[in-house]
């Protein structure tokens, strides 16, 4: 590949930008309406318009992406994270039109999609799965009778979902019929399948994801683990490397599991196997993520792995460059995800104009982000602003240096969540490691003081 365009925005289109410069790589942004100011049009070599602001009109429009690889002679895609980012159809569009798809193949994005799938793969490959049905649940009367058989609480899920739709908890049988009806309707218009599973729910667990890299050809490495567990509404607020729950022994089975179901379906590209750890210190698996993760930095913070640039060399027919002999984890890492939401008024997201930005710096601080002052955050996508990386010896280290860095982060016109951070940071059951996906129900965030 000479020239590879980012079928994305913001700071992942802009991280990809940086990795495909090092390797000497021209680029292409393409851009919407709303996005003219963003960087990552900027700095890349060349950018394309491609429609109106609404993701349909441009993030979502694979005509209007693939005529823009063509008419710039791209010879590459890279699609990020989000948008069509794990479209089957978009990998396959890419490959029938001459254009590398940096990711899996598009059957495996399909088959590792289909939660259904993937959670039958893994579990012939040998790994722990959730107790739950074998199959899609056809109506809310066998939805009934399985949860009757498997003690509730239940969750349900949509078999073509993620990012938290099209799943409904059900602690009691009289509320199955309207939680079936809920998120098959969900599952419907946000995937474009109704099909629902049945799993059964862990009251207070841990949300620990293994970091794989594949070369398509057999060979796959694990970048150690991460704890995602701070979360709301099942969207990620704080990740960190490795986590304070997952002991050496504990690291292996997991890493042990999540290489084997992805050799098992000869997975190429970066990847990410996730699992819930129960309480007792078992583990099963939930989902695999086939593209970048948010999240990738921790884990090359601690790692020390440029994951975008292992992702291109795999696309370009080149052996992953780490085994595990190479790839030992130095020191701790912590993310915070800067949004523009106002913490106060129950995350609500709050787009306008950056007046004043100052990003932290130092040793072991990183700040990805499109950003700046005079910036206009745009109401029409997710409300990621900046993610900042810190890195420590180890994680009393890295709790002091994010504290510092929240600390020097400066964002003026909108509210952002850094309060938020800078609270959980010092909370007692965080700095001691001890917390799961329902830290935020029991966690009392106290407003700015006047």
């Amino acid at each position: 590949m000479k020239k590879i365009l980012i079928a994305n925005r913001g700071e992942i289109a802009l991280r990809v930008i940086r990795a495909c410069k090092e390797f000497g790589l021209q680029t292409v942004a393409v851009y919407s309406t709303a996005d003219t100011e963003c960087l990552h049009v900027r700095f890349a070599d060349e950018a394309v318009c491609i429609g109106g602001p609404s993701p349909a009109q441009s993030y979502l429009n694979i005509p209007r992406i693939i005529s823009a690889a063509e008419i710039t002679n791209a010879d590459g895609v890279h699609p990020g994270y989000g948008f069509l980012a794990e479209n089957a159809e978009f990998a396959d569009i890419c490959e029938s039109h001459g254009i590398t798809f940096i990711g899996p193949s598009a059957e495996m994005i399909s088959h590792m999609g289909d939660k259904i799938y993937a959670k039958n793969v893994m579990k012939k490959a040998g790994c722990p799965v959730i107790p739950g049905s074998e199959g899609g649940v056809e109506s809310a009367d066998e939805a009934t009778e399985m949860a009757k058989a498997m003690g509730f609480p239940v969750i349900l899920k949509a078999a073509a979902g993620g990012g938290g739709r099209g799943m409904r908890v059900v602690w009691e049988e009289s509320e199955i019929q309207k939680a079936f009806s809920a998120a098959q309707t969900e599952a419907e218009v946000g995937f474009g399948n109704p099909t629902l599973y049945m799993e059964k729910f862990f009251e207070r667990p841990r949300h620990i994801e293994v970091q794989l890299l594949g070369n398509g050809k057999g060979k796959v490495i694990a970048l150690g683990e991460r704890d995602c567990s701070i979360q709301r509404k099942h969207q990620k607020l704080i990740e960190e490397s490795p986590s304070p729950a997952v002991n050496p022994e504990l690291r292996t089975k997991m890493v042990n599991a999540a290489i084997a179901g992805a050799e098992a379906v000869g997975y190429r590209s970066a990847g990410t196997v996730e699992f819930l750890l129960d309480e007792d210190g078992s583990f099963y698996f939930m989902e695999m993520n086939t593209r970048i993760q948010v999240e990738h930095p921790v884990t090359e913070m601690v790692y020390g792995v440029d994951l975008i640039k292992e992702q291109i060399r795999v696309a370009s027919g080149d052996d992953i460059r780490h085994t595990h002999a190479t790839t030992e984890p130095i020191g701790h890492a912590i993310e915070c995800r800067i949004n523009s939401e106002d913490p106060f008024k129950g995350f609500r997201p709050t787009p306008g104009t950056i007046t004043s930005f100052h990003a932290p710096g130092g040793l072991g601080v990183r700040v990805d982000t499109h950003v700046y002052a005079g910036y206009k955050i745009p109401p029409f996508y997710d409300s990621l602003m900046a993610k900042l990386i810190v890195h420590g010896f180890d994680r009393d280290e890295a709790l002091s240096r994010m504290g510092r860095a929240l600390e020097e982060f400066i964002i003026e016109g909108v509210p952002t969540t850094i309060p938020f951070h800078q609270q959980v940071m010092v909370h007692p059951d965080f700095v001691k490691g001890d917390f799961t996906t329902h830290f935020l129900d029991d966690f009392v965030f106290k407003p700015e003081e006047e």
